[in-house]
């Protein structure tokens, strides 16, 4: 039987500042933040900006709040910290412990939000502290790029903060997205790019009739069946072994009750998640040509487009190569460098001139009942994300 007790008497082992990190992650797991409502939270999290030296600038769109941080070293690398502070409902039964009441059972953090993303954002905070309070001569710029619009249709978050930093003429070097990509133990992967996404529906459209005289019909479901097939068998030549194009069927719907009439109409649902190698208009031209038998009786809608994007080495002042050497200095291991998984934000941040990387704690317990972080994951991200944050900013 498990048992819910406080940080100190859960974790006597940790140094203060450990605690306080700890007691970050429990404060935002109590904001209740479910998309797009920050709850406190971005208020929260810019007053103790602030108290670092940080001018912050909050804007809302949509009741979607975003906030933009800033505090500058010197001349020197322009990087930034993407996260978001909201999170999906928590309304299934067989919580161990109130999903936002960031209890700590058995040495790890419960709640929703714990891993994703909140955990990140707890242990950058105290990163951050770190870099700010150390004695060591820094240079360059960091930002921090909160919103409250990422688990939902992310239409007023962090692609309002893209344009905003774009309009004040701000060009980043790097973007770290704190988003949860660790597998079996913290910093063995990252994500070095994302898929693009790409939803559909498609109506067919075919001709009733009875179904004893099929020469008078045009059978929608007959139709579905073949457009399901081409749709599988579409070919994805500019696929890379890291970054795999797949296509699923999502639903198949044909609203006919009677068992001797020939449908008229069927309903097809399907999403791409596409390799780097394509944009979302090269992906619909190979769906068009596919299907272009049949395009008398079809009608696609386009729903939902998320563009790839891929952040590879560069020779000099590299942020996935500084990465890389922060978590082998902390782990002893170099990380697997990956593009699985869904979208995320840093697709609006990902331009020629800036390189975009997703580190977190691990990812096994996300959107599920009983999210949670172990303690020893949460300070272990910690120290890579400090590494990181002394190796960018702390000038040789």
């Amino acid at each position: 039987m498990t048992k819910a007790i406080n940080t100190k008497a859960q974790a006597p082992y940790l140094t203060i500042a450990q605690l306080k990190t700890v007691s970050h992650l429990q404060t935002l797991i109590r904001f209740k933040s479910i998309t797009p409502n920050p709850a406190g939270g971005i208020e929260w999290l810019a007053n103790h900006l602030t108290e670092l030296g940080f001018s912050t600038e909050q804007f809302s769109s949509n009741n979607v709040t975003n906030l933009i941080a800033k505090i500058t070293f010197g001349a020197g690398p322009v990087v930034a910290f993407s996260g978001h502070i909201d999170v999906v409902p928590a309304t299934q039964g067989g919580w161990l412990a109130d999903p936002f009441g960031g209890h700590i059972i058995n040495d790890a953090i419960y709640g929703r939000g714990a891993a994703d993303m909140k955990g990140g954002i707890a242990a950058m905070l105290s990163a951050t502290q770190t870099l700010i309070n150390s004695a060591q001569q820094k240079q360059g710029t960091l930002f921090w790029l909160i919103t409250s619009d990422e688990e939902g249709e992310a239409e007023h978050g962090s692609v309002l903060i893209a344009k905003r930093l774009a309009q004040q003429g701000v060009v980043l070097d790097g973007c770290i997205v704190g988003e949860p990509t660790s597998h079996l133990q913290v910093g063995d992967t990252i994500k070095n790019g994302r898929r693009g996404a790409l939803s559909a529906r498609l109506a067919i459209q075919g001709k009733a009739g009875h179904v004893a005289y099929p020469e008078n019909t045009i059978n929608a479901a007959h139709i579905s069946a073949e457009v399901v097939n081409r749709l599988t068998q579409i070919d994805w030549p500019l696929d890379e072994l890291s970054s795999k194009t797949t296509l699923q069927v999502t639903g198949i719907n044909i609203d006919n009750v009677l068992d001797n009439l020939v449908p008229a109409q069927c309903d097809i649902t399907f999403n791409i998640r596409y390799s780097h190698g394509y944009k979302s208009k090269h992906v619909k031209q190979r769906v068009f040509a596919a299907l272009k038998d049949f395009s008398e009786h079809l009608v696609i809608q386009w729903e939902r487009p998320c563009e790839p994007y891929y952040t590879s080495h560069k020779i000099e002042s590299c942020l996935l190569a500084q990465l890389e050497q922060a978590i082998f200095k902390v782990t002893g291991n170099y990380p697997l460098l990956s593009t699985s998984g869904g979208t995320s934000d840093g697709r609006f941040f990902a331009q020629q001139e800036t390189q975009v990387i997703e580190c977190g704690v691990r990812n096994h317990s996300i959107h599920q009942v009983n999210e949670h972080v172990p303690i020893c994951d949460l300070l272990e991200i910690e120290k890579i994300y400090t590494q990181l944050l002394d190796g960018i900013f702390t000038q040789p």
